[in-house]
C-alpha cells in the first residue's frame, strides 16, 4: 500500500486496540470520541471545556459549512482551526449523509447529488471532487470520501447500488486529495447495509484502492444494535490491522464499549450534547433524567466520585430547576457533563486495553450501568 500511514497501534486485547493517530494538528489517542460541533461550534459549550473534557479531536460538517458560511469564506479566514478556535485536530464528513438525510428534494445521478438547501431552497450539486475540495477549503485534518448512505431497513438492490456507487465515488474523492499536503488524510467509508458479503466486497474495494484509514458507515440508521455489532464483526477483519478504523455516527456508551471490543478505534455521535439539551446526564451508574421529580429536593451531585467539577460539586437539586425552568445553564452543564464522561469512558477503555484488563474493565462498566442511580433520598 502507497498510502503513508499516520497510525500507531500500541495495545491489543483480544479485539480491542489502542494506538495514536498523529495529524498536522497534534496527536489523537485512539479509542476515541469525537464530539460533534456541527456547524464550527458544540452547541452549548467552549472549546477549552471539550479539551479539558479530554477530547482530543473534533468533528465539523461539510454540509452545513459549505451552506454557511462557505468554505471559500472559511479558508480566506485561515481555514476551519482558526476560524473556530479549536487549535486541535479536525474531522470533517462528506456531507453526503445530510444531504440524504435533510434534503427533501435530492436527485443522485453518477457525477453527484444535486439537491435544495435547507437554509434558503438555492439549488447545490455536490460531486466527490466538490466535497473533496470543500474539506481541503476547510483544512480538517482527516477528510471523509463522498458516500450514498441507505437507511435500514432496504432492499438489496437498493443496497448493492449504493455500495458500488459508493466504491466510484471513493475512487475519485481520492484522486481529488492527491494534492494534499503531507500527513494530511482521507478516509474511504464501507457501505453494504445489513448484508455481509456486500460489507465484505466494499471494504476489499475500498482497501484495493488505499486509504489512510477506513470508516463503517451506514450503520445506526434504523437497525437494532444487534445487526450493528453483527455488521462490524463481518468488517473489521477484511480491513487492515494498522489502519484506524472508525464507525461512523454511534453512539450510546454501550455501543462505545462493545464496537471497542469489536476492534474500532474511532467514534462521533451528537448524543452527549443533544441528550444534554433534553435534561439527560451520562453517568457510571447509567443514563439519569435530571427531568424526574425525584431530584427537586436532593442537595447531592449526579456523582460525588466524579473527577468532572459540574458532576460532582453542583447540586441534582439545581439541575432539576434548570432543566424544568427551561435555563439555558442546564442545558450547558449536562452537556459538558455528557462530554466528560463519554471521554472519561473512552480513558478507561485505553487504559484497560494498555493493561490487558479490558473485559474486566467492560464487565464492571456495565455491572455499574445495571445497578442504575443511587436511591432517592
Amino acid at each position: 500500500m502507497t498510502v503513508p500511514n499516520h497510525f500507531e497501534l500500541l495495545a491489543t486485547d483480544g479485539a480491542a486496540r489502542t494506538g495514536k493517530l498523529t495529524t498536522p494538528h497534534g496527536v489523537v489517542r485512539t479509542p476515541a470520541f469525537m464530539p460533534v460541533g456541527t456547524a464550527g461550534a458544540m452547541k452549548g459549550l467552549h472549546w477549552r471545556e471539550v479539551r479539558d473534557a479530554g477530547a482530543d479531536i473534533v468533528l465539523g460538517n461539510t454540509y452545513h459549512l459549505m451552506l454557511r458560511p462557505g468554505a471559500e469564506r472559511i479558508a480566506a479566514l485561515g481555514g476551519l482551526q482558526k476560524f473556530t478556535g479549536w487549535n486541535g485536530p479536525m474531522l470533517t464528513d462528506s456531507g453526503g449523509f445530510q444531504v440524504m438525510s435533510l434534503s427533501e428534494l435530492r436527485k443522485v445521478t453518477e457525477q453527484a447529488v444535486t439537491f435544495r438547501s435547507h437554509i434558503d431552497g438555492a439549488k447545490v450539486e455536490l460531486s466527490p471532487e466538490r466535497s473533496i475540495e470543500v474539506q481541503r477549503l476547510l483544512g480538517s485534518d482527516i477528510a471523509m470520501q463522498m458516500d450514498e448512505c441507505v437507511r435500514l431497513p432496504a432492499e438489496r438492490a437498493d443496497i448493492e447500488r449504493a455500495m458500488q456507487l459508493s466504491l466510484r465515488w471513493a475512487a475519485r474523492s481520492k484522486r481529488a486529495f492527491e494534492s494534499a499536503p503531507d500527513g494530511y488524510m482521507l478516509f474511504g467509508i464501507v457501505q453494504g447495509g445489513d448484508v455481509p458479503e456486500l460489507r465484505h466486497a466494499s471494504a476489499r474495494g475500498l482497501v484495493e484502492i488505499g486509504f489512510h484509514g477506513y470508516a463503517i458507515g451506514g450503520l445506526a440508521v434504523g437497525e437494532p444494535q444487534a445487526v450493528m455489532l453483527a455488521m462490524i464483526e463481518e468488517t473489521a477483519p477484511v480491513l487492515p490491522a494498522d489502519r484506524p478504523r472508525y464507525l461512523m455516527g454511534v453512539g450510546t456508551p454501550e455501543d462505545l464499549l462493545e464496537a471497542v471490543a469489536r476492534g474500532i478505534d474511532m467514534f462521533d455521535c451528537v448524543m452527549p450534547t443533544r441528550n444534554g439539551r433534553h435534561g439527560m446526564a451520562f453517568t457510571r451508574f447509567g443514563q439519569i433524567n435530571l427531568r424526574n421529580a425525584r431530584h427537586a429536593d436532593d442537595p447531592r451531585p449526579l456523582d460525588e466520585e466524579s473527577a468532572w467539577p459540574s458532576a460532582r460539586d453542583i447540586s441534582r437539586a439545581y439541575l432539576h430547576h434548570l432543566v424544568r425552568s427551561g435555563e439555558t445553564l442546564g442545558a450547558m452543564l449536562l452537556s459538558d457533563i455528557n462530554i466528560a464522561y463519554y471521554q472519561h469512558l473512552m480513558q478507561g477503555m485505553r487504559d484497560a486495553i494498555a493493561a490487558g484488563t479490558f473485559e474486566e474493565f467492560k464487565k464492571q462498566t456495565r455491572a455499574g450501568w445495571a445497578r442504575g442511580d443511587i436511591p432517592p433520598r
